[in-house]
């Protein structure tokens, strides 16, 4: 070999030091907020993750399909309650904030952040396909040296075994050309305690390049970043964290029906079990589940269980119970209708309060109030609808039926004309003590009532 030739070992060497030299100029940009993040889904986990990156000084790239969405920030609204406009318009003035549905703009970012929707197909099997049209979207722009970081809510396998293989059909390499991360959403609508800064990030890495570079990004604008061993365990701990509550909200609901039966309060005895200083922790029954995560994530595990050939028995009497709530409910409506007045459900006319999954949001994703509805309605009653933060019924795929339906006013002083008041959501903008003196007969699914102080005759809890 010619003296102007360097072997082998040396050119590893200066591609090893070069590589090291990179990581470590790329984790100073993160932690000094210079560097370029693109987000990708800008809805109830993407655009607060928008919020949160701006505060802390990082320039960010938003991204999503819906050009009503990108549009609607340009010109200074917000479509989520909860986040005020003038946070994204002042920050897109500054040049710090950059909405848009060109896949081509993803190639400035240092770090790209995939926050789209993990549903359920009909078969109540994952359905991957935002994230893999995501994946595909990024691959031809994906460039040497970019992080990308899965947040979405999956099954244990997803970023290695789905996303990886479509990332690396650009012919660059994870672990090598690029970085590729698991650290899933933990948003909580409506919190106004635990905000997406104040919420620690679980985070698994492709290797431990892409390990210390998201931990690096996320411990520049969260409390606390908890590092684990692989994206593998990064997003068993999403599911084990919403498999939790379904089992035990499950068991507070399933409670509920028995101690209803024996004329004991489920909400009574949960108010005086949690005095118990250690071994408790308090759930609340409802009339169903609903959000993005509970009813959904648990059936990404038993789906994944399969191929191992096991079962996930109690995941799936979990799903059973929260899901045949709705049905108890209409049949404490048709009951207590009859007991009292005669009537059955078909042709009463029937309040349903509240569209929102929980209270004081405007989100009505997989909301039991929409199958509550098309229950009894299918039961001949005649159903209105008010939520104060929702005017019309969105879209779903669910639901296609009751899309655009609008909010009715709420007058107390005709409540009268209505057979029953289905409380479904307990928004605190409801005046519940003047419900109670005005209404025939109120079914209260969310104990509403009585932590307002209201009682009467005509409050039942279902």
């Amino acid at each position: 070999m010619g003296k102007n030739c360097p072997d082998q070992e040396s050119l590893v060497r200066v591609t090893k030091l070069s590589k090291e030299s990179f990581i470590d100029g790329l984790v100073a940009r993160f932690r000094n907020r210079t560097a370029v993040v693109a987000i990708m889904g800008l809805g109830y986990v993407g655009l607060p993750l928008v919020k949160a990156l701006n505060d802390a000084g990082f320039k960010v790239v938003g991204f999503d399909i819906d050009a009503e969405k990108i549009a609607a920030l340009k010109d200074g609204r917000t479509y989520i309650r909860h986040l005020s406009a003038d946070l994204f318009s002042g920050a897109i003035s500054r040049g710090r904030f950059l909405p848009t549905t060109e896949v081509s703009q993803l190639a400035e970012a240092d770090a790209i952040l995939v926050c789209v929707p993990t549903p359920l197909t009909s078969h109540r099997e994952p359905d991957l396909t935002f994230v893999e049209r995501t994946a595909h979207a990024i691959a031809p722009v994906l460039r040497t040296g970019q992080l990308i970081v899965l947040e979405s809510t999956t099954y244990p396998g997803t970023t290695r075994d789905v996303v990886k293989p479509i990332l690396e059909k650009s012919k660059l390499a994870s672990g090598k050309d690029f970085y590729l991360a698991y650290s899933a959403e933990r948003e909580d609508p409506g919190n106004s305690e635990f905000s997406t800064t104040k919420i620690p990030k679980v985070v698994g890495g492709d290797g431990p390049d892409a390990l210390r570079l998201a931990d690096a990004l996320y411990s520049a604008f969260v409390a606390r970043t908890v590092l684990v061993s692989s994206p593998e365990v990064a997003e068993a701990v999403k599911l084990t964290e919403n498999i939790f509550r379904s089992v035990n909200i499950a068991l507070v609901n399933e409670l509920k029906v028995l101690y209803a039966a024996m004329g004991i309060d489920v909400w009574e005895v949960i108010d005086a079990a949690k005095s118990k200083p250690f071994g408790f922790m308090p759930f609340y029954p409802g009339p169903g589940l609903g959000g993005h995560c509970i009813p959904i994530d648990p059936f990404y595990l038993t789906w994944k269980a399969r191929e191992y050939d096991l079962s996930t028995r109690f995941i799936e009497l979990a799903g059973e119970i929260n899901g045949n709530m709705p049905r108890h409910v209409v049949s404490r409506i048709a009951d207590e209708l009859n007991a009292r007045s005669g009537l059955g459900l078909r042709g009463a006319r029937i309040l349903v309060l509240g569209l929102a999954y929980k209270k004081n949001i405007d989100d009505t994703r997989e909301s039991p109030s929409l199958r509550l509805i098309e229950l009894l309605e299918k039961r001949g009653a005649l159903c209105d609808v008010h939520d104060p933060l929702i005017p019309v019924i969105p879209r779903t795929r669910e639901h296609p039926s009751l899309t655009g339906r609008k909010s009715v006013p709420l007058e107390y002083d005709r409540l009268s004309e209505y057979d029953a008041v289905l409380i479904a959501t307990d928004h605190d903008a409801i005046d519940y003590k003047a419900l109670a003196v005005h209404a025939k007969l109120i079914i209260d699914t969310r104990n509403a009532c009585s932590r307002a102080g209201a009682s009467g005759r005509n409050i039942t809890k279902a």
